[in-house]
């Protein structure tokens, strides 16, 4: 009840539109009480007085009543849609504004396929649920008590023959219902499992055909959609169980009306026309009675939908803004990292009191193997992560006491995983500043050295990209994504390894165009390419989460340690020039 009731609570800006719904159905459900009771009546006249009056107002009576309840019905129908639909489109929102809101730690353990499986599937089962069970549900109500209280007019004994049974009935919606929440939780996993092994192979289909692993990933496929066959046979046979019990139920107060119904009309107690409306009204009653159990399953399927979302919509982001947090202006670019520690998911740690100091407009240099902290280090200084313990300072302030859109426009990272949007160059160029102009634009390419290349393209700035920039080379990528980052102008702009997929006259051309950008600009670069280390105003060496040393290149070339060995042993034979430097 308490998830039937979240998903509820976003229909209470729609109350208007509910209410009049629930006015529309309790008019038609009403009108569905009124027309056996109407039925009756005129058969008793017929027989009885044989008025033919009467007879043709009865009859009236039951037209009006169908007209008016006709059109209830479009009201109900009709309203309970758009309600849903605006509900299921508040739930969507919030839950796709509320996962732009985590932190790089929900992402690094979530899966792709069930994150938009909740998005689609989930939600359009909540939504079926607020369009066709809620107001369902009450109708079943409103009926059940209405045809008891008109059943107890006309004969009270077999009223409560009748009646008798539907305490088991419910008690057995309940129990099947009970029994299919598992299951249906079940089967919108593994839908969630079915999308991310349909996004991976897509994603992967060069990977697939170069090792021809067809086979394999058709294999794979299968077994997880044989799964969810199993699992969907069992709801479904669950189901199959339920409605001829039901209907069984339902069997026997039909006999007793036949027998003790029989009994008191032939007694003189209750008239032909009482037991027809007994007749019409348990007949009603198995229709509802039916659609109880379509409603049984139904709300099992929200029940399991309902806490698959609120499971994302109830995750807290590691990540949180202070409240009050301050505005950080245009910043000189001055970093600090004082006993800076960090762990992911409380394992071990993977920087150890990491301290540096950097001025603004110097350019530094992480170097170190795979695993020793210089992505962590980078990611910390944008607050995609919190650090564990100490503290980071940008212009002396602490990035915890700042607003997270003030300290991501002055700390830009181009990431290693180049990541471009289906859309234009010009639209990725300008995702991070869309009120840019062109000319702005055009700048921003020329600085990353691909402007010429877009001009060379059939469309230009306006060429589509495709999804994820497949049409694009990976260096073509990486140059589009500098140009994205140079186009805010931040103070402190990181480039993780953004130019490891580029050839060497397209880096020399990069590293000419961002020599012009390093003055008053604090640059971090992680690479391996000596051409660019060499000229750093500061090398950081990390090793197994800790900075061993730190210096320029003459002088831990001296000191005959890790550097040393590293440069030696890697970096020798690459290209000994470089123009990625600071100008005095």
């Amino acid at each position: 009840m308490k998830i039937i009731l979240r998903l509820i609570y976003f229909v209470r800006k729609r109350w208007p539109g509910l209410l009049l719904g629930l006015i529309c159905i309790t008019v038609s459900t009403v009108g569905g009480l009124v027309i056996p009771r109407m039925l009756g009546n005129g058969i008793n006249a017929a027989i009885g007085s044989g008025s033919r009056s009467q007879i043709v107002m009865f009859g009236l009576i039951i037209l009006g009543t169908t007209v008016v309840r006709s059109a209830a019905r479009f009201g109900d129908t009709y309203i309970t849609q758009l309600v849903s639909q605006q509900a299921s489109y508040d739930i969507r929102n919030a839950l796709y504004n509320h996962l732009q809101h985590l932190s790089f730690t929900f992402y690094d353990k979530a899966q792709t396929g069930q994150i938009m499986s909740r998005a689609t599937v989930d939600i359009e089962a909540a939504r079926m649920f607020l369009s066709a069970g809620l107001l369902n549900l009450i109708q079943i109500v409103i009926m059940v008590v209405g045809v008891g209280f008109l059943l107890a007019t006309l004969n009270w004994r077999l009223a409560l023959m009748t009646l008798a049974f539907m305490p088991l009935i419910f008690w057995q919606t309940l129990y099947v219902s009970n029994r299919l929440q598992p299951v249906w939780t079940k089967v919108q996993q593994l839908i969630g499992a079915l999308g991310t092994t349909l996004q991976e192979s897509l994603f992967g289909v060069k990977v697939v055909k170069a090792f021809s692993l067809q086979e394999r990933e058709n294999r794979k496929f299968n077994a997880d959609a044989q799964s969810l066959y199993d699992q969907q046979v069992t709801a479904a046979r669950l189901q199959a169980i339920y409605t001829p019990l039901m209907t069984l139920l339902l069997g026997i107060p039909t006999v007793l009306v036949l027998w003790y119904g029989g009994r008191q009309v032939i007694a003189g107690n209750l008239t032909i026309g009482g037991a027809t409306q007994f007749i019409l009204y348990l007949g009603m009653l198995a229709g509802f009675v039916s659609r109880l159990g379509q409603l049984s399953a139904m709300i099992s399927r929200t029940i399991s939908s309902g806490r698959r979302i609120f499971e994302i919509l109830d995750t807290e982001s590691e990540v949180k803004e202070k409240l009050g947090a301050a505005e950080l202006g245009r910043v000189s670019g001055a970093v600090s990292f004082q006993n800076v520690s960090f762990s992911y998911n409380s394992m071990a740690p993977v920087l150890k009191d990491v301290s540096f100091d950097v001025r603004p407009g110097q350019v530094v240099a992480l170097l170190g193997g795979s695993g020793s902290g210089k992505t962590t280090i980078v990611s910390l200084m944008s607050r995609f992560y919190d650090v564990t313990s100490g503290r980071i300072a940008v212009d002396g302030t602490d990035i915890r006491d700042v607003t997270l859109s003030s300290l991501r426009k002055n700390v830009v990272v181009a990431q290693q995983d180049v990541f471009l949007y289906s859309g234009t160059i010009r639209d990725n160029i300008a995702y991070g500043a869309p009120e840019a102009t062109m000319e702005e634009v055009v700048l921003a390419a020329r600085s990353a050295q691909i402007h010429d290349f877009i001009q060379g393209l059939p469309n230009g700035y306006d060429t589509w990209v495709g999804e994820r920039g497949v049409t694009l080379s990976g260096g073509e990528k990486q140059r589009v994504v500098i140009a994205r980052s140079l186009l805010i102008n931040p103070s402190v702009l990181i480039l993780d390894d953004s130019t490891s997929s580029v050839d060497a006259e397209t880096e020399h051309l990069i590293r000419q165009a961002l020599a012009k950008l390093v003055e008053g600009r604090t640059t971090f670069v992680i690479t391996h390419r000596m051409s660019i280390i060499r000229n750093a105003d500061l090398i950081l060496v990390l090793k197994d989460g800790r900075v061993v040393e730190r210096g320029k290149h003459d002088e831990l070339m001296a000191k005959n340690g890790l550097y040393r060995d590293t440069y030696l042993g890697q970096l020798a034979g690459q290209e000994p020039n470089s123009n990625l430097q600071r100008r005095d």
